[in-house]
């Protein structure tokens, strides 16, 4: 699983340097392929229920689930990457968000606030820890700063599947939830609108919006848990 992570940290960074008004989401799709290629892993995203691509790439009011077409980015988007890996059959699934160009003071909090929501969280899977530990601290950091965390979308286990037991909530209360143990590993992915926390799936079948049309930002990391802590396996 170490080894599916850095294939998915080397997609964030090469699509991270590839973003830039202009640039379409196909072509960001074709940067992840391309580092699939060149390490000789396998998209767990392409074909999963029959999605097209092997990346999400969630515009603006997008929340989670764009599938990448011919739009091509403007100055002032902010744009959710979230993509993954499998590794002799283990799985690796990360997502960031950043801005395209310069982007509005309150877009870049709403970033900032969604990174500092998934490291809050991170920091609570210790053995022996529950999982509404981790729901509760993605929350209280969410709301604190004035947004609102998606409630109808989740993290989950992650290990020879992309998806699997158990569902890993960004809401929560301490002491509540399964028991966090060493050997675990989960992808942690608060999602967090800056508006409505109620989305709506368009006719595609695939892409959640916002009700609102407020802006929304989506952070992820694999993290294994261990007896010395959390390990994200999803950094270069």
């Amino acid at each position: 699983m170490r080894r599916a992570g850095r294939v998915v940290a080397e997609m964030h960074e090469c699509i991270r340097a590839a973003l830039r008004p202009g640039v379409t989401l196909l072509e960001l799709d074709a940067v992840g392929r391309d580092v699939l290629r060149r390490r000789r892993a396998t998209s767990n995203f392409l074909g999963y229920h029959g999605y097209p691509a092997v990346i999400c790439a969630s515009r603006n009011e997008v929340v989670v689930h764009g599938i990448p077409d011919e739009q091509a980015l403007a100055e002032g988007d902010i744009i959710s990457i979230d993509c993954g890996a499998i590794v002799d059959g283990y799985h690796g699934d990360a997502a960031f968000t950043a801005g395209v160009g310069a982007i509005a003071p309150e877009d870049e909090r709403l970033i900032d606030v969604t990174r500092q929501a998934l490291e809050a969280g991170i920091a609570q899977l210790l053995p022996g820890s529950r999982l509404g530990d981790l729901g509760s601290a993605v929350q209280s950091t969410v709301e604190r700063a004035g947004f609102r965390v998606v409630r109808d979308y989740v993290g989950h286990g992650i290990g020879t599947a992309m998806h699997e037991p158990p569902d890993v909530p960004n809401m929560g209360r301490r002491g509540r939830g399964r028991r966090v143990a060493a050997g675990d590993v989960y992808a942690v992915e608060p999602m967090v609108s800056a508006g409505t926390d109620t989305t709506a799936v368009l006719a595609d079948g695939w892409t959640v919006v916002t009700t609102d049309g407020a802006r929304a930002a989506h952070w992820e990391h694999t993290v294994a848990v261990t007896d010395d802590g959390p390990e994200i396996l999803t950094l270069p």
